[in-house]
């Protein structure tokens, strides 16, 4: 009898086989995740002919809606499978607008039956550009399309696939999840008497499983959300009763449960799957330890075996599959570990820290550890810490699973400041787990830090999208409908997030934020109140109600806050921490013309901490008062260990240069410098401080037009400017230029704009006198 015939697709070293669905490269297997694979299978059924974005998309998801940029992504994962680099397109190509064309030769190649035979495809030879040919054309690809399209199937071969379908059915409805299922994780149930088990076990488990692509774990912090709801505290443990109920409510599919005993010396581990309606097994595993040492290798094999008989397949188990015994291999760390991360959600991050510190002392080489340490003192605005245990867990990335390691590769490089590389990092994050919301929660900031804010906003509504209970996707959309000036959108976001019950600093700061603009003095002053006694909230809304004051010209009650700000800061025992606060006050001082009391901030602040950010906001102070030899010295500083930086590079190096440039009058020089932070200065964090400068180059330059739209662009995007105070003598600086222009009617209009904004400030400030002076010359 014949074999039956199989058809394959073959270009370059690659062979497809359809029907194992595996692509080899050279003879050896290429992981690919399903999705990716079957994109690939839709592009070799149309070598050379442009698939369109909107029929690709309904192929490979025919009965649900999902974002573009899952597409994206698999196209990402494929052309990296694929060999490709950097912008490489070799095989396939993008059209921009349209779709992907694969732009290889493709051999169809039949093996079994009788003869073998192959029919070459080739694809259309690209242009010059890389443009599609005129011969190529636009396909439309029907949602069959993935499905086997191949017309020479035997009878025998249907009726065996008929029956191999009836049993995978029969298999899958019994046993296996689908792709993307949530399953819960409760506590263990621990009879040996060891309290090291408790919540070690359980974080172990969900460590264990949330490697898989194919499942995620409903977070903790969506456990707590539905316990408050149950009317049961949120750090209560969770049982299988109360894990019932939570499924129910949030839809979870399935119970993984785990139980440890004692067998003399030895430990017995049980793990259950189980539906969450009925209660129904789906799978169960058992393992014995020889001893405590050994219980957590236990428990990850345990772990793989379930994996497979809920459906993964063994290939992808091996490929996502690190022991967490080689992520840490001491009960003890693992539990101050779980009390640090539970600590940290229902506390805040300082009370979590020594717990972590606790976790590393236990185990040195724990990477976890590190990076949680890292991302708590990143949120304290302790950066120069955050960098050191990021750093410290990048190098230990190595042990732990492919979710882990991207959670450890972002933290890095957002702490080193290489956007471009943690940006990558979070595209390749979503790449293996397209249903995770925190890389496109990250992916929202580094696109607002970088002034995209439409980019940005795509991916905070694909946040919110997938983690409708978050808080981080209420407060990022929220700022980011602020940056745009859309300030109902924000209202409405930040409403919506308190509604829920959630809450944070940072949203109480967009809170604040939105406020401002809207001129609403006592919602400002009840978000300051809510961050009274609170561990580093309370300096945060300090320092921005002391920004707000000096928006106002109000410089005596803006000083008083700011050494306010500063004392709060200093009972979270960081210097770092508190000479930011200072650095923020010297660099208003140095705007105002206030030289004096700029140079003793910058000496305050670097007598308490030589942090990188705060060198190179002294760096920025002193060149704008003139120090330009000082304000160098302390660039080249920062830039030994950080250039690479992507903010240093592209905003820090370019203002102070242009800065000290300015204090010398040297204006062409200036703008030359700041040509460089074009890119950067729409940023949040920038808040167009260089086209503040570039304004006063082109003054200095008598260049009134270029300097009105410099300043212009200030006033024209409040929502990123916020209170910081060029905001404010942007105003100012415009009626100069319309007075260059010999505009007097525009000077004085900006002029009283200015002192409508001002009508509160305090007497004498040489500024506001200086601009008293210009206006009546004016009359």
């Amino acid at each position: 009898m014949s074999k039956a015939i199989k058809h394959l697709y073959e270009f370059g070293p690659f062979r497809v086989d359809p029907d194992q669905r595996l692509l080899l490269r050279d003879d050896h297997p290429v992981p690919l995740q399903p999705k990716a694979f079957d994109t690939l299978l839709v592009l070799l059924q149309h070598p050379g002919e442009v698939v369109l974005k909107d029929d690709l998309m309904k192929s490979l998801w025919p009965d649900s809606f999902v974002e573009e940029s899952n597409l994206s992504q698999n196209i990402f994962v494929l052309r990296k499978a694929l060999g490709d680099k950097g912008g490489d397109q070799r095989y396939i190509v993008t059209l921009p607008g349209r779709g992907y064309r694969f732009d290889a030769e493709v051999r169809e190649v039949t093996v079994g039956g009788q003869e073998p035979a192959s029919e070459v495809r080739p694809s259309s030879e690209p242009t010059s550009e890389g443009r599609a040919p005129a011969q190529a054309r636009d396909v439309a690809v029907s949602p069959m399309s993935i499905s086997k399209r191949w017309r020479w199937v035997s009878a025998l071969t249907v009726i065996l696939l008929v029956i191999g379908i009836i049993v995978a059915v029969r298999v899958r409805s019994h046993a296996a999840l689908n792709e993307a299922d949530m399953v819960l994780v409760p506590d263990f149930v621990n009879t040996t008497g060891d309290a090291v088990f408790d919540g070690t076990l359980k974080q172990a488990l969900t460590v264990e499983i949330g490697q898989s692509p194919y499942v995620n774990v409903l977070s903790d912090r969506k456990i707590g959300q539905t316990l408050k709801l149950m009317g049961r505290p949120a750090g209560q443990p969770v049982t299988i009763d109360a894990a019932r109920e939570i499924c129910q409510r949030t839809g979870t599919k399935a119970l993984v449960a785990g139980t440890i005993s004692s067998l003399g010396r030895h430990y017995v581990i049980g793990l259950e799957a189980t539906t969450c309606q009925a209660g129904d097994s789906l799978a169960r595993e058992k393992g014995e330890a020889n001893s405590k040492e050994e219980v957590l290798k236990t428990l990850s094999a345990a772990c793989s075996r379930l994996r497979t008989k809920l459906g993964e397949s063994l290939r992808s188990v091996q490929r996502f599959s690190v022991p967490i015994e080689v992520t840490t291999s001491s009960l003890e760390a693992l539990k101050s570990y779980s009390l640090g991360v539970e600590v940290r959600r229902e506390k805040g991050d300082e009370p979590s820290i020594p717990f972590l510190k606790a976790a590393i002392e236990l185990d040195p080489n724990f990477p976890m550890a590190y990076a949680e340490l890292a991302a708590r003192y990143a949120n304290l605005q302790q950066p120069s810490l955050a960098l050191e245990y990021a750093t410290k867990a990048y190098q230990l990335r190595d042990r732990v699973s492919q979710r882990e390691k991207l959670r450890i590769t972002t933290v890095y490089f957002h702490a080193a400041g290489e956007r471009e590389k943690s940006t990558q990092a979070y595209e390749e994050w979503i790449g293996y787990y397209p249903h995770d919301y925190f890389p496109h929660a990250s992916l929202c900031v580094n696109y607002a830090a970088a002034g995209q804010y439409e980019k940005a906003l795509g991916e905070c509504q694909t946040t919110l999208r997938l983690a409708p209970d978050a808080v981080v996707a209420y407060l990022n959309l929220g700022i980011i409908y602020l940056n745009l000036g859309r300030l109902q959108d924000a209202k409405a976001t930040f409403d919506a997030a308190l509604a829920k019950g959630l809450d944070s600093l940072t949203l109480r700061y967009g809170i604040y934020s939105l406020a401002f603009l809207q001129g609403d003095t006592a919602e400002m002053e009840k978000q300051i109140a809510w961050a009274a006694g609170k561990p580093g909230a309370e300096s945060v809304l300090l320092s921005a109600q002391s920004d707000t004051e000096a928006y106002y010209g109000r410089l005596g009650k803006a000083r008083t806050l700011s050494r306010q700000a500063a004392e709060s800061a200093s009972r979270l025992d960081s210097k770092e921490a508190v000479a930011e606060a200072e650095m923020n006050t010297a660099q208003r001082e140095a705007d105002l013309g206030n030289n004096v009391l700029a140079r003793q901030g910058v000496a305050a602040a670097l007598g308490l901490s030589t942090g990188r950010d705060v060198k190179l906001a002294a760096a920025l102070t002193l060149a704008r008062i003139g120090d330009a030899a000082r304000a160098r010295a302390l660039l080249a500083e920062a830039e030994k260990s950080n250039a690479t930086e992507t903010v240093l590079r592209s905003y820090w190096r370019p203002t102070i240069n242009a800065a000290a440039e300015i204090s010398k009058n040297n204006a062409s020089a200036a703008l030359k410098y700041l040509e460089d932070a074009s890119s950067e200065e729409m940023g949040q964090k920038q808040r167009l401080y260089p086209a503040y400068l570039r304004g006063q180059a082109y003054l200095l330059e008598h260049n009134s037009g270029a300097a009105v739209g410099e300043f212009q662009k200030l006033l024209s995007h409040r929502g990123i400017v916020l209170n910081s105070l060029p905001g404010a003598l942007a105003n100012m600086q415009l009626a100069r230029g319309y007075a260059i222009a010999g505009d007097n009617a525009k000077a004085k209009d900006a002029y009283q704009n200015f002192f409508a904004l001002w009508k509160d400030a305090d007497a004498n400030l040489p500024l506001l006198m200086q601009a008293r002076a210009d206006y009546a010359k004016l009359q």
